[in-house]
């Protein structure tokens, strides 16, 4: 039995180092602006490359809305490739985008506003970083 709560608080503590280990990162994105995209996309990369280094983990989101939701629409993100590759090189990456903003614009266009593949639709942008902060996320707005 000794054994037994050794080992459990072993386990315990080992669990609880790797969590302190983890960093999650929320970045935010509301303007139509290439330099602010590849911006955010630079920042998040160095937070991973950083975090790695470490022996840590990085755990980021990027959520845009607004016309930051350019950044994840298909045929017209002028960052469309990075987010691709970045999406296959980090494993804890995700890319949200507004529903909100997303309805607008479909409506706006008179057609679904097709966005990229590697994009998840969340309710709200801005519930969404609320959301992100309440469960820890530091938050950036580049």
């Amino acid at each position: 039995m000794k054994h037994t709560l050794l080992g459990a608080i072993a386990l315990l503590m080992t669990a609880g180092h790797a969590m302190a280990d983890k960093v999650h990162i929320a970045f935010h994105v509301d303007e139509n602006d290439p330099a602010v995209m590849n911006m955010t996309l630079n920042n998040a990369q160095n937070v991973q490359n950083y975090y790695a280094a470490q022996g840590d983990e990085a755990v980021i989101e990027i959520v845009a809305y607004g016309p930051g939701l350019n950044m994840f629409v298909a045929g017209k993100s002028p960052v469309a490739d990075r987010i691709s590759t970045m999406s296959l090189e980090i494993d804890n990456i995700t890319f949200s985008a507004c529903g909100n903003t997303h309805r607008k614009m479909s409506q706006k266009a008179g057609t679904d506003v097709a966005l990229l593949a590697e994009a998840q639709i969340v309710p709200s942008g801005v519930v969404q970083l609320v959301t992100l902060q309440q469960q820890g996320y530091a938050y950036i707005r580049p």
